[in-house]
């Protein structure tokens, strides 16, 4: 069957399923709201452990990208991804799955070529960039003050 890229692009169009974007907007809000909350909560376990608001902060940092590692690894956070979308993304959680799932599918190839090597296929270039902006940044600022 032969058809022009317009007919084609017809085609695609009415047999495409229509997006329910509103109520992927919403489990996103909801989701991503959830794991807000719950940040909020372990920051504030933290605080009443004793921990200054700062050290509080990088608890609740490290905190969180655990619990989203061992969510990855035993395959629930996909899951809530598939429910929640976008919502997932909140940085720190979705960044540590984006860490963790290639490490776990590629830990067949071994430890130092597969697992190590294929870590940061993903986050790599985030955090090759966060760090020369923040070297940048810190520059820009520096010579601000003088």
């Amino acid at each position: 069957m032969d058809m022009m890229p317009q007919a084609y692009q017809q085609y695609v169009q009415e047999k495409m399923k229509k997006s329910p974007i509103w109520k992927d907007v919403c489990f996103a809000f909801i989701i991503g709201g959830a794991i807000c909350v719950l940040g909020q909560a372990i920051q504030n376990g933290w605080a009443a452990l004793g921990l200054s608001r700062q050290d509080a902060g990088t608890a609740t940092s490290c905190s969180l990208v655990a619990l989203s590692s061992l969510l990855t690894g035993l395959n629930l956070y996909n899951k809530l991804a598939r429910f929640g979308g976008a919502g997932t993304l909140v940085p720190i959680t979705g960044f540590s799955n984006a860490v963790t799932s290639p490490a776990l599918d590629f830990k067949s190839e071994g430890f130092v070529t597969g697992m190590a090597a294929k870590m940061f296929t993903v986050a790599g270039p985030v955090i090759t960039f966060g760090t020369l902006a923040s070297v940048v940044y810190g520059i820009v600022l520096m010579l601000a003050e003088q």
